[in-house]
């Protein structure tokens, strides 16, 4: 499957180990940047990350320092679930409830290993529907349009 991963400067290190993990799940990774740990601002690698979802309708993978200022970033645009993640059970109900498209996470607040299990927990949830369709409904289209 593929994955949109992207980051700003303070998460370039987790992200291109966070690829090395997803290649060996045998998933292919989207680089959407950032390409260096030079400074840069995590919104704009959260837009390209969003653009690359919803253009391919895939599920993506969104770093920086906290996982708190990409995720807010992300979430401004329409069709676009950016959850979050600090634990297994958060990565897995952002599925399960909420059918979260992105997984944000924080490099600062989470170890490499942490990270990665959060992640395979996430790809490994899947959305459960039923009371939640609706829900999810209510504000899925609310937002920015790309």
């Amino acid at each position: 499957m593929q994955i949109v991963v992207g980051s700003d400067h303070a998460a370039f290190e987790a992200k291109e180990a966070l690829k090395a993990f997803l290649a060996n799940l045998k998933h292919e990774p989207i680089d959407v940047g950032t390409l260096s740990s030079e400074r840069c601002d995590y919104s704009d690698f959260a837009k390209l990350g969003v653009a690359a979802v919803l253009e391919r309708n895939c599920l993506g993978i969104l770093l920086c320092g906290s996982g708190l200022g990409i995720s807010m970033a992300a979430n401004r645009y329409a069709g676009i679930r950016a959850a979050v993640c600090r634990s297994v059970l958060e990565a897995q109900l952002s599925r399960q409830h909420n059918d979260a498209n992105i997984l944000c996470l924080g490099s600062r607040i989470n170890t490499q290993g942490e990270m990665e299990v959060i992640t395979k927990a996430w790809l490994d949830a899947s959305f459960e529907g039923g009371r939640h369709l609706d829900r999810i409904a209510k504000f899925d289209k609310w937002g920015e349009k790309l």
